[in-house]
């Protein structure tokens, strides 16, 4: 497996070895042994999945203290791009997001780790799955809208507006953000 740095600190691009021929394909879509190089204390606990048509925007979503989650992500079919901000405040690079195109044929992943908001726009139809390192906790749910100024993230959105949910158009902005990672 090819680990990928971004220009966000701890948020990871994960590329599997394919192993193909004329009859299909074989990888490794998760190897705990090969996973303690990206991140070694994180433990997933609960798996999801999603489907999202083109022109979908999900996020920027996190789970507040003590039910904060890593997550490991992937597209099955289709192509996101999938996007982290670091929210943790002694990081270099608090504040700042990098991006990774997720497509299924590339089979590839990304990890976002603890203290991350996390968001993705599909650039086609998509089957999301990821892998949680803690519950899903209602009462914990965070986020920060996805067209904050302060943040300037590239969504290389194909429309002017995206299909966002209601709950995701009343996120805060970046400057509204007050909880500690």
């Amino acid at each position: 497996m090819e680990i990928i740095k971004t220009t966000v600190n701890d948020f990871v691009e994960l590329r599997p070895n394919i192993f193909g021929d004329k009859r299909g394909y074989f990888f490794e879509s998760f190897n705990l042994e090969l996973f303690k190089k990206v991140d070694s204390t994180v433990t997933f606990v609960q798996d999801n999945e999603s489907f999202s048509a083109k022109g979908v925007l999900r996020g920027l979503h996190f789970q507040k203290p003590p039910y904060t989650q890593a997550k490991l992500v992937r597209v099955v079919k289709g192509k996101v791009l999938d996007v982290a901000v670091d929210l943790r405040k002694n990081s270099a690079t608090y504040g700042q997001y990098a991006s990774v195109l997720l497509d299924a044929n590339l089979h590839n992943m990304a990890y976002v780790p603890e203290g991350f908001a996390h968001g993705f726009y599909t650039i086609e139809d998509a089957i999301f799955q990821y892998k949680c390192s803690n519950y899903y906790h209602k009462e914990s749910e965070g986020g920060i809208i996805w067209n904050d100024s302060q943040l300037a993230i590239d969504w290389q959105l194909d429309r002017n507006e995206p299909l966002i949910s209601e709950k995701d158009s009343i996120l805060p902005k970046m400057s509204e953000f007050k909880i500690c990672f």
